[in-house]
C-alpha cells in the first residue's frame, strides 16, 4: 500500500508571489485534494541577505487570496514535527538543528567532507536518471567541467546551508512524496536525487511542471503584466476568474468544462494530464474568465466584491442604506471585465443630485436644446406615476416617444446622461427605478436647466 500523498510549495520570500509560483501552489493544492493527501506550506527563507517578514506576508496574503490553504505546520521552535491543522507555514530559518543533525549524518556516512571551511557533497560520478511524471525520464550526465570536480558544497564557510541540501532535507524530514514544481527546476534534481540516496532512501516523486511564457515565448520575469499575483487583487480581479485560468495553464483533460472552481476542478486533477509544452500567459483570457465568472457570482458575493472595488476607487457606500447598494451594484454585473471597472458603470448612484458630472461629449450629443422640453415633460410623466419601477418607466418613456412623433433613442439617451452623465451603463429602467422618484426627478430637473 502507498504512503498517503504529502506535497508542498516552497517559495522563497522575495518580494512578491509570481503567477509561475501561485500555479505549481494550485497545482500542489489540486493534487493534494485528488488524492485525499496533505498540503505543506515551507518558506525556504535562509538568504538572509534577501528575505523580509514583509516578503512573507505577501506570499501568504496572496495564497489566502487564492483560497490555497495549506494542511499543516509546526506550532513552535525548531524541533516540532507536523501539526495538523496548526496555522504554519514551516521556516527553514527556524530549522537550523535538524540541518547540522543532517550534514552530521552525511559527514559520518562518508558522503560529505569538509573543506576551507565549507562542507562539500561527494557527487556520484555515475550519471544519474530523473524519473519525471510529466517529462519522463531525464538522465543527467556529468558535464564535462563536473568530470573533474563533481563535489558541490552542503554547507557554506560561513555556515549557511545550500538551498540544494536544506530543500532536500525538509522534503525527506516532511515525508514529501511528491515534488510537482517548475521545470526550470529539473538542471537542480540530479544533485537532489544523490542526496536522497546518499540518506539511504528513494527521492519522492517529481512532475516538473511547464514553464509560464509570455505570448512572444519570452520567460515572464517580474516586471511583465500579470506576473505578480498582487497585480490580480489591485486590479480587480475574482480569485475564482485567477484559479480558473491557472487551471488551465499547463494542464488539460477531457471534459473539462471552461468555467469551474478549483472544488469542482480537484476531483479530476490527475498529474497523466499535465501537458508537457509550456503554456503562454494571455491576459486577455484571463479577463474573459473574470467577465463570466463575475456574471455568474452569487448577488452577496458580487455586492460584497463591488463595495470594496468601490471604496478602493475612493467611492464609500457605508452612508447609503444596504438595499439600495445592492440594487445598485447589480444592475452593473454584466457589464465590464473588471471589478475596477465598477465604478465608471455605478458611481452616478453615489453622487449627489447636483454633482453628477456630464461628460463633455454625452453633453454635447445628448443635452442640446432640443432636448430640454423634452425632459420636462418625461419628468412630469414620471412624476405621475403610480408605481415607480423599470416596467412602468420604460412604458411611460416609449408612450411619451410615440406621442411626440420620435424615436425612442431620443428620450433615452438625454434621460441617462441626465441621470447618469455618461451614454451608456446599466440599463435605463432598472438603473432609473433604483435611483428612485425623487433622484430621478431633480437629476431631470437640473439637466433640462443644464442647456
Amino acid at each position: 500500500m502507498s504512503a498517503p500523498v504529502r506535497v508542498r510549495f516552497a517559495p522563497s520570500p522575495t518580494g512578491y508571489l509570481h503567477v509561475g509560483g501561485a500555479r505549481t501552489a494550485l497545482f500542489n493544492w489540486l493534487y493534494a485534494r485528488r488524492t485525499g493527501g496533505t498540503f505543506v506550506l515551507r518558506i525556504e527563507d535562509t538568504d538572509n541577505a534577501r528575505n523580509s517578514q514583509a516578503a512573507v506576508d505577501v506570499i501568504l496574503s496572496g495564497l489566502r487570496w487564492l483560497g490555497l490553504d495549506w494542511d499543516e505546520g509546526p506550532l513552535t521552535g525548531d524541533a516540532d514535527g507536523p501539526v495538523k491543522g496548526a496555522h504554519g507555514p514551516y521556516f527553514q530559518s527556524r530549522r537550523g538543528d535538524v540541518y547540522r543533525r543532517r550534514a552530521e549524518e552525511l559527514k559520518a556516512a562518508g558522503h560529505a567532507y569538509e573543506k576551507d571551511g565549507a562542507l562539500f557533497f561527494r557527487m556520484t560520478r555515475d550519471p544519474v536518471t530523473i524519473p519525471d511524471l510529466v517529462v519522463g525520464d531525464v538522465v543527467r550526465p556529468l558535464t564535462d567541467r563536473e568530470v573533474l570536480d563533481p563535489d558541490w558544497v552542503l554547507v557554506r564557510s560561513d555556515g549557511v546551508p545550500v538551498f540544494h541540501f536544506v530543500n532536500v532535507v525538509d522534503d525527506l524530514e516532511m515525508g514529501i512524496t511528491h515534488v510537482i514544481r517548475g521545470e526550470d527546476h529539473l538542471s537542480n534534481t540530479a544533485k537532489h536525487v544523490a542526496l536522497f540516496r546518499a540518506f539511504g532512501v528513494e527521492p519522492p516523486k517529481y512532475a516538473h511542471i511547464p514553464l509560464i511564457l509570455n505570448l512572444d515565448g519570452s520567460k515572464m520575469s517580474k516586471r511583465d503584466q500579470g506576473a505578480s499575483v498582487q497585480s490580480y487583487v489591485d486590479e480587480g480581479y475574482l480569485p475564482e476568474a485567477v484559479i480558473n485560468y491557472l487551471s488551465l495553464l499547463g494542464w488539460s483533460a477531457k471534459d473539462v468544462p471552461e468555467l469551474f472552481t478549483k472544488e469542482e476542478i480537484a476531483p479530476r486533477f490527475e498529474l497523466a494530464d499535465i501537458n508537457r509544452a509550456n503554456a503562454r500567459f494571455d491576459l486577455k483570457k484571463l479577463e474573459h474568465f473574470h467577465f463570466e465568472h463575475a456574471r455568474r457570482l452569487a448577488p452577496d458575493r458580487f455586492v460584497q466584491a463591488g463595495v470594496e472595488a468601490l471604496l478602493k476607487a475612493g467611492i464609500d457606500t457605508s452612508a447609503f442604506p444596504p438595499g439600495y447598494v445592492s440594487a445598485a451594484l447589480l444592475t452593473a454585473q454584466e457589464k465590464g471585465k473588471l471589478l475596477k471597472e465598477l465604478p465608471t458603470w455605478t458611481d452616478f448612484y453615489f453622487a449627489a443630485d447636483d454633482a453628477v458630472v456630464f461628460d463633455p461629449e454625452a453633453k454635447a450629443k445628448a443635452l442640446a436644446p432640443v432636448a430640454m422640453p423634452v425632459l420636462q415633460k418625461l419628468g412630469e410623466r414620471f412624476a405621475a406615476l403610480p408605481q415607480f419601477d423599470a416596467v412602468s418607466l420604460e412604458a411611460t418613456l416609449k408612450a411619451l416617444a410615440i406621442e411626440l412623433g420620435v424615436k425612442v433613442g431620443a428620450l433615452v439617451q438625454p434621460c441617462r446622461v441626465a441621470c447618469t452623465g455618461r451614454l451608456v451603463g446599466p440599463s435605463l429602467y432598472h438603473l432609473l427605478e433604483v435611483l428612485g422618484r425623487e433622484k430621478v426627478a431633480r437629476r431631470l430637473e437640473r439637466a433640462s436647466t443644464a442647456g
